[in-house]
């Protein structure tokens, strides 16, 4: 809810992606490259500080260096030319060297890790510790028990300008919150990765590495509150941790693939004096963590998000005296609740524990964006919870009964024909099936200027006149199934839960039916004063699940699947047109005696291959029909000119047609704007 949600372009992460690692190979890459990358950071692209969230463990041996020195040491020893060969190439071939003779004298800090496994090993090198032993006699601070580490090189550490660990600290729940910025291992204390890129950020201007220093209140000496930097103060908790202060979603941080500034496609602009982070978000390299704000969230960004929050003095604290603070609202919201809750009915009941945690909420997020502070939320919720729980127990459990009668009644929802079906083997529709069925949906053209014309009981009246009319064509005289009103919208389908050989006919004559039986409507509609109503149709046919469907409070009989979102987005579509109903061609071809006069090829949202929709027409004008083809064979092929003349022909011949007037439209577009040389005359709609 606080979150800023603004990029930060002062810290740039440079990212180990998929698309690097495809463009330079698998990782990890050669220390040479990694070498060239380091100079260029600073050399070309002038950065500030970098810091890499990657631990650099072993040698490299991919400059067949290797190979080399045994040679020389062994069946080569003697060999004069050789040993002269191996002298001038072998400083070039150290890559490992190279990388480290990169680092020297640069603001550069390394990655490591702590393991707490049982077998943890101990490689590599550990920098040297921020904070001596005993720094924390005497307090409370905790610290977890660490097994072992894995290092950098230490060719590597003494070149860099410091380390720092990059573990994390997940709660129970496997969550990342915090990140501890002081861990103990072997009695010493040391720094996690933003902590070190801190100093360095900091030692730009003093020449030299601050100092971290423990702080502790003078009211709990023994509580660890916060730590001192160079004079930065950072909040932490008992365990030298800190709340990660997530500035918004993944991503909110500048983001560049590290192929990019290794093939200098990046402008140096864009990294000048910024800090500069090396990660990955590719998830072959396995370093994506759960956070609150993103379940896949890079850790590289975690980083990115501690060290903005220690620079903007954005991290929260949780003083000592937050154990108060919780009894003392625990206490106001616990006797309030008890005594007002007893003496109000279900329903104002419900209002003061509602309005008691939101009152509850609305405390901890004042005492969190304007103070810092972190207060407990969730022990005084429950509390209220409970006492709302407990006083509500009673009242359920003596009205039980009269709810079960109630509930009993709720069949009068469900269509008869389901209830019938349902009644001789309801256990059939417990579990999905598969059916090819087809789908009909319909909704009312311009509903919201209808709604705002009309009072609420006239509105009431108007819709339930329109949905009661088209219901029975769909039911009773079609053999449809009625699924569901969605407001002014209508969804059938045709094949369930009685087979129906023709159930694609019948969907296409329901529709046609539906169109017609509007004009008769419409006059009843205006007798009473009312708008007159246009219906857009949408039918597809396909494979689907279909059965009663749901949760444990609510089940009904309903259809699933592409062949249902096909048709709902053909519905839509109707209007762009100016046709009244349009087919799917799964539809199409399951219908022989209905004339049909293709439409469009369409791509619709979902679905990558486009489709062809067509209307179907009650009467066969085969002269206007040839007409009609003549004018589309020449829309896809791009002559505009003859396609405008015959949509001309077509418009004058029949005015009230739409489509004519929509496909001029698309005429005069591509005129403005003409297609790519690869358009297949396709049209792919914007869905909102």
């Amino acid at each position: 809810m606080t979150m800023q949600r603004r990029r930060d372009e002062r810290i740039v992460i440079l990212d180990i992606d998929e698309r690097s690692l495809g463009e330079l190979g698998r990782w990890p890459w050669s220390r040479n490259l990694m070498a060239e990358l380091t100079e260029k950071l600073f050399e070309r692209y002038g950065v500030a500080l970098v810091g890499f969230d990657v631990v650099w463990a072993e040698r490299d041996p991919s400059s067949g260096l290797d190979v080399l020195d045994a040679l020389a040491r062994n069946e080569l020893k003697k060999d004069p030319d050789f040993q002269r060969s191996y002298s001038r190439l072998r400083p070039t071939l150290d890559f490992d060297a190279r990388f480290a003779e990169s680092l020297k004298g640069r603001p550069v800090v390394l990655g490591y890790y702590f393991n707490s496994e049982d077998r943890a090993v101990r490689v590599n090198a550990l920098p040297e510790p921020v904070l001596p032993r005993g720094a924390f006699a005497g307090s409370k601070a905790e610290f977890p028990a660490w097994a072992g580490y894995t290092g950098n090189l230490p060719l590597y550490m003494r070149s860099a300008a410091g380390a720092g660990h990059i573990n994390s600290a997940p709660d129970f729940d496997g969550v990342s919150r915090r990140v501890p910025l002081i861990v103990e291992f072997d009695g010493q204390y040391y720094e996690a990765l933003a902590l070190a890129m801190l100093r360095a950020w900091l030692a730009r201007s003093t020449g030299e590495m601050p100092r971290v220093a423990p702080g502790f209140p003078r009211e709990r000496p023994q509580d660890l509150e916060w730590l001192d930097v160079g004079g930065v103060t950072i909040p932490v908790d008992e365990n030298a941790a800190a709340l990660i202060p997530f500035r918004g979603p993944k991503f909110s941080f500048p983001y560049y693939p590290l192929a990019d500034v290794l093939r200098e496609r990046i402008a140096p602009e864009r990294l000048k004096g910024r800090i500069v982070l090396v990660g990955t978000t590719a998830p072959a390299l396995q370093d994506l963590r759960a956070t609150p704000v993103d379940g896949v969230y890079p850790g590289v960004e975690i980083h990115a998000n501690l060290l903005a929050g220690i620079l903007d003095n954005e991290i929260k604290r949780r003083p000592w005296y937050t154990a108060g603070a919780e009894a003392v609202l625990l206490a106001i919201g616990g006797v309030v609740l008890s005594l007002l809750i007893p003496r109000l009915s279900a329903v104002w009941a419900t209002f003061a524990a509602a309005a008691g945690m939101a009152l509850i909420v609305a405390f901890n997020i004042a005492a969190w964006d304007g103070g810092g502070l972190v207060l407990p939320l969730a022990s005084s919720l429950v509390i209220a919870a409970a006492i709302y729980t407990m006083n509500m127990a009673y009242g359920y459990f003596v009205e039980s009964r009269s709810k079960r009668r109630l509930a009993g009644r709720f069949r009068e929802y469900v269509p008869p024909e389901i209830v019938e079906k349902m009644e001789l083997d309801p256990d059939q529709y417990d579990k999905p099936k598969s059916a090819e069925l087809t789908i009909l949906f319909a909704d009312i053209r311009g509903f919201t200027g209808i709604s705002e014309a009309l009072s609420p009981e006239a509105l009431r009246d108007y819709i339930n006149e329109y949905l009661s009319e088209m219901s029975l064509l769909i039911r009773d005289r079609h053999r449809g199934t009625l699924d569901k009103y969605i407001g002014d919208a209508i969804m059938a389908f045709w094949g369930a839960p009685v087979d129906d050989p023709q159930h694609a006919r019948n969907a296409v004559l329901a529709a046609l039916a539906m169109q017609r039986h509007c004009a008769p409507l419409n006059a009843r509609l205006a007798a009473r004063g009312w708008p007159r109503l246009q219906i857009g149709v949408g039918v597809n046919s396909g494979n689907v699940r279909v059965g009663n469907m749901g949760s444990r409070v609510r089940r009904a009989y309903t259809a699933m699947g592409d062949a249902v979102n096909v048709a709902s987005r053909l519905e839509a579509r109707t209007k762009n047109y100016g046709v009244g109903v349009l087919v799917g061609e799964a539809t199409r071809v399951r219908v022989q005696d209905v004339v049909f006069r293709e439409i469009d090829r369409i791509r619709v949202k979902g679905k990558d291959e486009a489709i062809t929709v067509y209307e179907p027409l009650e009467e066969n004008e085969s002269a206007e029909l040839r007409r009609w083809e003549e004018a589309l064979r020449s829309y896809r092929a791009r002559e505009w000119d003859v396609a405008e003349t015959l949509l001309l022909d077509l418009q004058r011949a029949d005015p009230g047609c739409g489509l004519y007037g929509a496909y001029l439209r698309k005429v005069q577009e591509k005129r403005r704007q003409p297609p790519p040389s690869d358009w297949d005359g396709v049209t792919v709609f914007e869905e909102k």
